[in-house]
């Protein structure tokens, strides 16, 4: 594609050298760099890409894209000034991979937690109602029947567009893709186009990035900031924040609620381990999903799929057929009679969350023991937070590694032990060893009894000083209670 195609949309200040240069792909990594390539430095948090634009140049490139020029500029090479390459980066990669954004509707979900669900329930939904989508999750990446492994929350802006390229060439007309704050702050949705964007909730999670809950906040509501009139904003007004998001958007507004009124109402008639009787704006349904949570999660869907025009009753029809996500209040029983449950949630308010869901199903003849921990290397504050909801929810509590990552397990276990009030002391003890945590748990459970093993959900490693190690709950929880059954 020639060069003076992809700067379409995109404010250039000053261009030095021929603009009719023809590229061959788009790289910031200057170690990707080929012959041809267009080389995009951009200032990371680690590195500033235009101390590598020698070394790219010297690899192939013969496009350099930047916010400085560099001293010696090469007669050979097309340099391109612009303000910010990084959102120059985005709109880059939309106009080389012909704008796939614009031509199926892209959705977009954003939030502390559901993010992931919302995503893969609105796919599985849409294949439920007959169409090819993408999906675009933490954990996998999907082109209709097509499994892509996935990296990261949001992947950097090219590989989105790749992705979105081959969805519109594999015949998709829709893309779910969950939208993280790392995502927005660093500019990786910068060039897509949203049909809709919704929002579940924002609690307490990632202030080792963002610092403040107020930048936190501030970041997840530039994604809506930036929509057109064109596009749909979806918010959860039971919220706080929901309505905030909403402030200075051009899109059209719509909300959905459990507790107030909202364009999409819903009501929780029956709940237990088994699924729950929901009623969406006057009408009921079965669902094997479970869990308040889970309310929301469908609630949003539902909006979702109504505001892309879909029947009511049509949607409805197609939501009562899914399964649960993975990892996701995933439930089994043993043989023993003991109730097992697996789930992601690592956030306070996601652990409170499934707490709650659990505590308001069990009859409390049954114990709910609780298996937790909390990863290394990020946020510290959520960790006695975390500490406190587990012992003040659970019969027991079992403190324990999720991903330590390079930190001590230990002292993560102390900050977490440090929010435990003085009442639940004896509710609790720790053991570091996630596996031997597990064991304890089986050990101590009773027929009846439910155990939660919280933080890692669909993982299938543990990281521990820089290294995954093979780890699965439901695997280890699986193998424990045969070994220890016999």
């Amino acid at each position: 594609m020639q060069l003076v195609e992809l700067l379409k949309r995109i404010p250039v200040l000053e261009i030095h050298g021929d603009e009719s240069r023809e590229v061959s792909q788009l790289v910031f990594d200057s170690r990707k760099v080929t012959e041809n390539s267009l080389y995009i430095a951009v200032r990371g948090t680690v590195a500033d890409g235009h101390s590598f634009i020698a070394s790219s140049e010297q690899k192939g490139a013969k496009t350099i894209v930047c916010e400085e020029f560099p001293d010696n500029l090469n007669e050979d090479i097309t340099y391109v000034k612009v303000k910010d390459s990084s959102k120059a980066l985005g709109q880059l990669a939309s106009n080389f991979y012909g704008n796939p954004s614009e031509k199926l509707k892209l959705i977009g979900v954003t939030g502390t937690n559901g993010k992931t669900s919302v995503s893969t329930l609105l796919f599985d939904v849409f294949k439920n109602l007959g169409y090819d989508s993408a999906l675009l999750s933490t954990v996998e990446i999907r082109i209709a029947d097509q499994a892509i492994p996935a990296t990261h929350t949001t992947p950097d802006v090219i590989t989105i567009n790749k992705i979105l390229a081959q969805a519109v060439e594999e015949g998709c007309e829709f893309a779910f893709m969950e939208v993280s704050s790392h995502g927005i702050a660093q500019n990786r949705i910068e060039g897509l186009h949203f049909k809709i964007a919704g929002f579940t909730n924002l609690t307490h999670d990632h202030l080792d990035y963002h610092k403040t809950f107020d930048e936190y906040l501030k970041t997840k509501k530039r994604f809506f900031d930036g929509l057109d009139a064109e596009s749909v904003a979806i918010t959860n007004i039971d919220d706080k924040n929901g309505n905030v998001m909403l402030q200075n958007t051009k899109a059209t507004k719509k909300s959905y609620a459990l507790k107030t009124m909202a364009d999409y109402h819903g009501r929780l008639l029956e709940v237990d381990f088994n699924g729950m009787l929901l009623n969406f704006n006057g009408k009921e349904f079965w669902t094997t999903l479970t869990g308040k949570f889970n309310v929301y999660n469908l609630l949003l869907v539902f909006g979702i799929a109504s505001e892309l025009g879909f029947e009511q009753d049509e949607i409805l029809q197609a939501i009562s057929q899914l399964k649960r996500v993975s990892g996701r209040f995933e439930t089994f029983k043993s043989d023993g009679g003991i109730f097992f449950i697996v789930d992601y949630a690592h956030t306070p308010d996601a652990l409170e969350n499934i707490l709650d869901s659990i505590n308001d199903i069990r009859t409390k003849n049954e114990r709910l023991i609780t298996v937790f921990g909390c990863g290394g290397d990020r946020d510290h504050a959520k960790r006695p937070e975390m500490g406190n909801i587990a012992t003040k929810k659970s019969t027991l509590a079992i403190i324990t590694s999720d991903n330590p990552r390079t930190e001590d397990p230990v002292a993560i276990i102390k900050e977490i032990e440090a929010g435990v009030e003085p009442q639940n002391f004896s509710k609790y003890t720790s053991i570091p060893d996630r596996r031997e945590a597990i064991k304890m748990a089986i050990k101590f459970a009773e027929p009846k009894d439910i155990v939660l093993v919280a933080g890692k959900g669909h993982e299938t490693y543990q990281e521990i000083n820089g290294v995954k190690h093979h780890f699965d709950d439901k695997e280890t929880i699986n193998e424990l209670w045969k070994l220890m059954s016999k």
